[in-house]
């Protein structure tokens, strides 16, 4: 029978490999587990991958691929080998999370409240003043703890020197960590004496972090909060997560029709008569949020929300309005507002970024397109993008001609070479390297704290640069070391 030591034979990856150095060796953090690895014989490596993908659709662990025709709704990918990340370098990573939120809420703050960076010049006005998403309804509220992304998910990239990198801020929404606290539960039925033997931080205490951070800002002092998680509903793409943080956390899962506005204040319906709601963990876009403010036709929002939310007597996780701080074209400006506001140097360096908003970044873009990747400003999930060496001729001049259509709406970034990590590939019945990434999630109370380790995402095609499980990819565990 075949030993599990075929799996890794003949592995080599073109760029840094998290696993394994240069010469072919596994790195100090993964020796124990590519040795538990070696040890595992065909059938009991069958086993296990099938035990894992039977308890995801067991737990209904699935996703939607958004333009799909079928509308099916799919098991999300567990690679089995995990991402190991050593101690050392966890805590330069935690500190750099730390430093960006904490940045990122002072400048969420300052541009609602007073705009003092603005008037200091340190990025165009009218990059923040003529966004979409830069929202004057909410202009002058005053916030608990002066904190506007309260759950932010930051996408780290490792580059071709194992640097770690920035590659997006998302502080709206953010999705994906229903996965973390699910491959742990799968991870440690299928390798228990593994997980333990290599002493790795637990992630299971997610949900209590995140009730803990959202009764902190609960507007009335009362001994328990009332608080809901707000879902535009079943047919979201990430449907499943509402669910399970609201379970997870014994609070009410509502949709927009479940809560109402009575006498200034926001209430939830329940059989037990109406019931005053004081924390909203919302899953809905701002636009959608309240229809007699935002879009008239929204069936999703409460109608007054926002008159409550700015009277300071329901507190909204994440805040109206952040959509201005993760914008692809303001994450260029991220170092500079760091340096503005904590007068600090990034520990965490962005990806170099080129603005079409800016003369010069523009030229570069239109005379370099062939070897950039080129994103639009409001797209996010993979989409709407142009990756030049990847894309053919006539793509590029294609891609070009939006481009110089309409440059603001545009950045761009060299490739940047992506981590691989050994992953299962059913067509060869081997571990091949893939890209990867990293969506670690913090959270901002009364203290700022980071989930130990987050989402690592895999581009399950071969050779591919996208990570995102609504084009194809999948997930490993991501095993931070105590």
């Amino acid at each position: 029978m075949k030993q599990a030591a075929g799996w890794f034979t003949g592995y080599k990856s073109p760029v840094f490999d998290e696993v394994f150095d240069a010469e072919g060796k596994p790195r100090k953090h993964y020796v124990e587990v590519v040795n538990r690895f070696n040890e595992l014989r065909l059938e009991d490596f069958q086993r296990r991958r099938a035990l894992t993908e039977l308890a995801f659709r067991n737990q209904g662990i699935t996703f939607q691929v958004y333009g799909d025709p079928s509308a099916a709704e799919r098991p999300f990918p567990l690679d089995i080998l995990p991402r190991v990340i050593p101690a050392s370098e966890w805590r330069v990573v935690e500190q750099g999370l730390i430093q960006r939120v904490k940045a990122l809420n002072l400048f969420l703050n300052d541009i609602y409240n007073g705009q003092h960076i603005l008037s200091d010049n340190v990025l165009p006005p009218g990059l923040v003043l003529n966004h979409p998403q830069y929202y004057r309804q909410v202009h002058g509220v005053k916030l608990p703890h002066a904190a506007f992304t309260h759950v932010a998910g930051i996408d780290l990239v490792r580059d071709e020197k194992g640097q770690y990198r920035v590659l997006e801020d998302n502080l709206r929404t953010p999705s994906g960590v229903s996965y973390v606290l699910s491959n742990r539960r799968v991870m440690s039925r299928a390798f228990p004496q593994l997980l333990s033997k290599a002493r790795v931080r637990l992630v299971e205490d997610y949900p209590d972090m995140l009730l803990s951070t959202l009764k902190s800002l609960s507007p009335r002092d009362v001994a328990e909060p009332c608080v809901v998680v707000l879902t535009p509903g079943p047919y979201n793409s990430a449907y499943f997560e509402h669910m399970f943080l609201a379970q997870q956390m014994g609070v009410e899962l509502v949709e927009g029709s479940d809560l109402f506005v009575d006498e200034g204040r926001v209430w939830m319906r329940t059989t037990a008569g109406r019931q005053q709601v004081d924390v909203i963990y919302r899953r809905i876009d701002d636009d959608f949020l309240d229809p007699t403010v935002f879009r008239p036709d929204s069936v999703l929002g409460v109608p007054g929300l926002v008159k409550v939310y700015r009277e300071g007597r329901v507190a909204l996780a994440n805040a109206i309005g952040n959509g201005v701080a993760d914008d692809k074209a303001l994450y260029a400006y991220v170092p500079r507002i760091i340096k503005y506001y904590l007068n600090q140097e990034p520990i965490l360096p962005n990806v170099e970024t080129y603005i079409g908003a800016e003369p010069d970044g523009a030229d570069y873009i239109l005379s370099h397109a062939a070897e950039l990747v080129i994103k639009k400003v409001d797209q996010s999930g993979g989409y709407g993008m142009l990756i030049g060496p990847h894309a053919s001729k006539a793509q590029v001049a294609e891609y070009i001609e939006k481009v110089r259509a309409e440059p603001h709406n545009f950045v761009a970034q060299p490739v940047v070479g992506l981590s691989t990590s050994p992953t299962f590939a059913e067509d060869t019945q081997t571990f091949e390297p893939r890209h990867i990434d990293l969506r670690p999630f913090v959270l901002v109370g009364e203290s700022i704290k980071v989930l130990p380790g987050g989402l690592t995402r895999v581009a399950l095609r071969r050779g591919s640069l996208v990570v995102n499980s609504s084009q194809g990819g999948g997930s490993k565990d991501t095993w931070v070391l105590s």
